[in-house]
């Protein structure tokens, strides 16, 4: 999964329509290997963002957990902390 695509079910509080579009853009862009497709597909590509988009938000709208929902700043703090080993390491 690209690594810039991050889950977004069962946040508090929930995932915005702007973390749901740019999470649609990140995947049209890996999928069509294109960060910025030409004018002759441009259409095509804002058509998938779309699409996806609207897709992906009836997803979470229906997702049903009995977890408690993720603290946003946690979940970040945990993120920096993975990275953190991650890299002192190389």
């Amino acid at each position: 999964m690209c690594r810039n695509i991050r889950p977004l079910h069962n946040f508090e509080p929930p995932a915005t329509t702007d973390e749901v579009t740019s999470a649609a853009l990140q995947y049209v862009r890996k999928v069509s290997g294109s960060t910025k497709p030409s004018q002759a597909n441009q259409e095509a590509f804002d058509r998938a963002v779309a699409e996806i988009a609207h897709v992906t938000q009836h997803l979470l709208d229906e997702l049903v957990t009995t977890a408690p929902p993720k603290d946003r700043e946690v979940e970040a703090a945990k993120a920096r902390a993975r990275a953190e080993a991650r890299y002192a390491r190389a």
